[in-house]
């Protein structure tokens, strides 16, 4: 799952372009399948989202949740692919992105009624 957040002004117009250019990363770097995508978009208020100087309104916080067992490597071509890809598809330079990866183990997944670690995917964790 991840969740994307930005001021609402900002982050409405884009959410649709955005969450596909989220979505072709994860494709790319981590292989998931394309019926594999769980975004949740947090739209604040200027008043409601502070961050840090020398970023502008653009600022925008991604969170990755994922189970764990992914290569650092992985991760981090994950990260330099979205911070490349969101530039060039939506104009936002990297200064103004933030991005988290957090990894839980299989068995902290509940999803299909089922633990995550009883799931059967279709698609690799360790990659």
């Amino acid at each position: 799952m991840i969740i994307i957040y930005g001021i609402d002004k900002q982050l409405n117009p884009i959410k649709s372009r955005l969450s596909d250019t989220i979505h072709e990363c994860m494709q790319t770097a981590l292989g998931l399948p394309e019926d594999k995508r769980a975004h949740r978009f947090i739209p604040l208020s200027k008043d409601d989202f502070y961050y840090p100087n020398g970023r502008t309104d653009a600022y925008t916080v991604i969170e990755i949740n994922l189970i764990a067992g992914r290569e650092i490597e992985t991760k981090k071509a994950l990260i330099k692919l979205l911070f490349a890809r969101i530039e060039e598809q939506l104009g936002i330079a990297p200064i103004n992105i933030e991005i988290t990866i957090h990894e839980q183990p299989a068995h902290c997944w509940g999803f299909r009624g089922i633990c995550g670690d009883d799931a059967k995917l279709n698609y690799k964790i360790e990659v």
